[in-house]
């Protein structure tokens, strides 16, 4: 019988590696996608050597347009049917929206936003011609308010997660789902490519990346809509859903200036 084929993207490094090991574990073969050859590489090996695992490595930019479209025809060979897709990608950018340079918060939605939409489009079809399968597109706790200080971020996780959830309930009935991932402070690398100074986070604050794939998937294997994962997230979550948007606004604004001082 032949294994279940998972795409993720952004697989180098962080949420995205985690995802890697993570299905790998669980019976997936693997396409990998990332704009570092080397590290796909080192990846694709090291899930081979402790899994079995038969990976595909698939450099591109998912910037580029072409490059994205090669992507695009990967998740539509039916003859190679992914079975799941992790838009895991993703970048953010941290200063004031007015100070940031404009081509690098377009490269963030062209990223976080554009590249997701339609790498999850070129997906569905044939899960839904199977009526198996599905997507995670991961999203942040920062989709739940607005995020002064990282504005553009905090918007094309607000997208993402809002995308997710009406495709989820348009798949509803379809054995296909669509689910959005919202971790917290995960230690990754994201933080330092961001520019984000986190050495005031508390350490009860943090999870780390095998946790929160792991809440994913189980989450996911529920048909679940939308994995926040860990109790204080969810708490945080739940908090942010009940307070009007001036105060959560305002609160994240209060934050924002103070660490900045």
């Amino acid at each position: 019988m032949a294994r279940p084929i998972a795409l993720i993207t952004g697989a180098s490094a962080g949420i995205g590696n985690a995802f890697a090991h993570g299905l790998a574990r669980r019976g997936y073969d693997l396409v990998v996608v990332a704009r570092d050859t080397a590290r796909l590489e080192a990846l694709a090996k090291e899930v081979e050597a402790a899994h079995g695992t038969s990976t595909e490595v698939l450099t591109a930019d998912l910037c580029d347009s072409k490059q994205l479209a090669v992507v695009e025809a990967r998740l539509a060979d039916a003859e190679h049917p992914i079975e799941l897709l992790v838009n895991n990608a993703g970048f953010g950018t941290m200063g004031h929206f007015k100070d940031l340079p404009i081509d690098g918060e377009a490269q963030e939605i062209a990223l976080n936003v554009v590249a997701l939409t339609r790498l999850t489009h070129a997906a569905l079809p044939n899960m839904l011609e199977r009526r198996t399968g599905g997507v995670i597109n991961v999203a942040s706790m920062a989709a739940f308010q607005p995020t002064p200080g990282n504005a553009t971020y905090g918007a094309t996780k607000a997208f993402v997660s809002s995308l997710s959830q009406g495709i989820h309930e348009e798949l509803r009935g379809t054995g296909v789902n669509c689910m959005s991932l919202c971790p917290g402070f995960t230690r990754t690398e994201f933080q330092q490519r961001a520019g984000i100074d986190s050495s005031d986070v508390p350490n009860f604050l943090w999870q780390d990346a095998s946790t929160v794939v792991d809440s994913a998937l189980k989450s996911f294997e529920k048909g679940k809509a939308m994995c926040v994962p860990g109790p204080l997230n969810r708490a945080t979550a739940g908090f942010s859903a009940t307070v009007p948007s001036g105060v959560s606004r305002r609160i994240a604004g209060a934050i924002v200036k103070r660490s900045e001082k």
